[in-house]
């Protein structure tokens, strides 16, 4: 694919050569993006692991230090939490009513399904509706609990989820170009030191082949940790 010359000029301050610091790195992500919008920053991991072995998975969850910028729209569902939902801030909150409203009427007008566990059999007959989405409620991802205020608090203050696809990759966004550089290294060191924490014991050698850092639309930024 061709590039625009904003990016060609940009990426031409790359030195693909080079491993940046991370508080170079973001301070250079931040220069180089050429949207108008306020991009998201992301860093990708190419991992030394074999996503089939059952003992190499990695997913789970993490609460930012600083957000990532985002603004997610939470849906409750239970029946046994409705006040504890009203009052922790869900946008919306409900029974199976909330599960008839999506499956009749289409209706996805939230980011995150936190659900009690008593819930699950029902939600489970939308899953292939939900799955495909990534909205179905997982307990490693915190999303099936009893405690739903701390649930949805974590959301709202910017938890983020991370997890290994079947290539070996993990993509995850850590906040935006406005966020200001100490706050975006506060959020990558956050990152990289939970997945160096989640490293499989199974795994041997080299762990972390490659890491970088990049915008929406911008080039990438090699770093080391």
């Amino acid at each position: 694919m061709k590039k625009g010359k904003k990016y060609q000029a940009v990426a031409a301050l790359v030195d693909a050569t080079k491993l940046y610091e991370i508080a170079d790195a973001v301070e250079l992500v931040k220069k180089t993006s050429t949207t108008k919008f306020d991009s998201t920053v992301d860093v990708s991991f190419r991992l030394n692991i074999d996503p089939r072995q059952a003992d190499q998975q990695i997913r789970g969850t993490l609460v930012l230090p600083h957000g990532n910028g985002k603004t997610k729209k939470v849906l409750v569902i239970t029946n046994t939490k409705l006040d504890e939902a009203k009052e922790s801030g869900a946008d919306f909150f409900g029974g199976k009513e909330m599960l008839d409203k999506i499956k009749n009427e289409n209706w996805f007008a939230f980011d995150t399904i936190i659900a009690t566990p008593d819930m699950m059999g029902e939600i489970g007959k939308l899953g292939r509706v939900l799955g495909p989405k990534g909205l179905m409620p997982n307990p490693k991802a915190g999303t099936v609990t009893m405690d739903v205020a701390k649930a949805v608090a974590e959301v709202k203050a910017g938890k983020i989820e991370y997890r290994l696809d079947k290539e070996a990759n993990m993509h995850v966004s850590f906040g935006r170009v406005s966020f200001s550089a100490n706050d975006l290294a506060d959020n990558l060191n956050a990152i990289c030191e939970r997945i160096v924490h989640v490293r499989p014991s199974s795994v041997k050698g080299v762990y972390i082949k490659n890491a970088v850092i990049h915008t929406t639309m911008g080039p990438a930024y090699p770093y080391y940790f």
